[in-house]
């Protein structure tokens, strides 16, 4: 998508001026993984060609790393949104305008998934696709079901967004099927319990997360989903706008992890923060040691999204590894 945010913190028209950049929960995923070295294929539907909108986005992937030769061309416009970045006590706030943009008019046979999926191990994908339309979310569930015929890894990132889901169905009738065909799910308690109908009493609005409650969480997704092989979710204590405590937890059915916890005091941009994430523990699964090392590696990647602006990570494997490993003081490098 196209990004469109005001100036610094203010509010959207304050001034008569946006900044522009592009972005996406998929799009996120696949920039961060370039950044860490791993090949990366970025696969969707954009408006025909000659488009300066989707022609710049391609442009910014290459620029990144990411393969987007198997991207296809159809009608439909690019999609944007609007964030307004909150500070202190006001929260940040999106504005989507994604109606007829092409993945939205994209129906189940626009992509080729064999050809786009050739040589592939891993295919993530997130509940922001199929919460567009109808015809998006069929196709979305196309390619989860061909990445596993194919005999890839499949993540999904449940990514509830409720100024989204307009065209019907709702999330919890649709997602559940996504996640038949997933290996690895990324959640948080409030996409458990809006896209899956899984529930556990965990008071999110506090500031304070009851920690012990999320290993129930995840045992409870994974007797619904006897299919997955993990689960992580995301742990944030949002004491403000500006103020978030930061961790997660893993699941694998053996194992229940709990990561270390960041105190990130001056959040600068915290959209793309669950997609560093996502791209930390698909990176740290395939590429590093244990679980538990995944976890922490996802984590600090995600901890380190917060301090830039943009949906894009930033940062290189070993950057996110000096966080992980402690080095978490901020002094200059020289």
């Amino acid at each position: 998508m196209l990004r469109l945010t005001p100036p610094g913190f203010e509010r959207i028209l304050q001034s008569p001026q946006f900044c522009a950049t592009f972005g996406g929960g998929e799009a996120n995923v696949a920039v961060s993984l370039a950044q860490f070295g791993a090949r990366s294929r970025y696969i969707t539907v954009l408006p025909f060609a000659p488009n300066a909108l989707a022609d710049g986005f391609l442009g910014e992937l290459r620029r990144f790393g990411v393969d987007d030769k198997c991207v296809v061309r159809g009608p439909g416009r690019m999609g944007i949104y609007f964030v307004e970045t909150g500070a202190n006590q006001r929260p940040s706030k999106v504005l989507y305008d994604r109606e007829n943009s092409a993945i939205a008019l994209a129906k189940p046979g626009a992509i080729d998934w064999t050809a786009a999926l050739k040589d592939a191990t891993w295919f993530h994908t997130t509940g922001i696709t199929p919460a567009i339309s109808e015809s998006a979310a069929a196709l979305a569930l196309e390619s989860v079901a061909a990445a596993k015929k194919l005999g890839l890894q499949v993540s999904c990132d449940l990514n509830s967004r409720k100024n989204l889901w307009k065209w019907g169905k709702k999330a919890e009738h649709v997602m559940p099927e996504l996640v038949k065909h997933t290996d690895v799910l990324i959640a948080n308690e409030e996409d458990c319990q809006k896209c899956i109908n899984v529930h556990v009493d965990i008071d999110v609005e506090s500031g304070k997360l009851e920690r012990a409650k999320y290993r129930e969480l995840c045992e409870r997704v994974l007797a619904t989903f006897p299919n997955l092989k993990m689960v992580a979710v995301t742990l944030r204590e949002s004491r403000s706008a500006s103020n978030n405590g930061w961790s997660a937890c893993l699941h694998d059915g053996k194992e229940f992890l709990l990561s270390r916890e960041y105190d990130i005091t001056h959040i600068v941009d915290r959209v793309g923060g669950g997609d560093s994430f996502a791209a930390g523990l698909i990176y740290g699964l395939t590429n590093l040691g244990p679980p538990s090392e995944a976890l922490e590696f996802a984590v600090a990647a995600s901890c380190l999204k917060h301090s830039i602006p943009g949906d894009f990570n930033r940062f290189t494997v070993d950057e996110v590894k000096a966080l992980a490993a402690g080095d978490g003081s901020g002094r200059v490098q020289r």
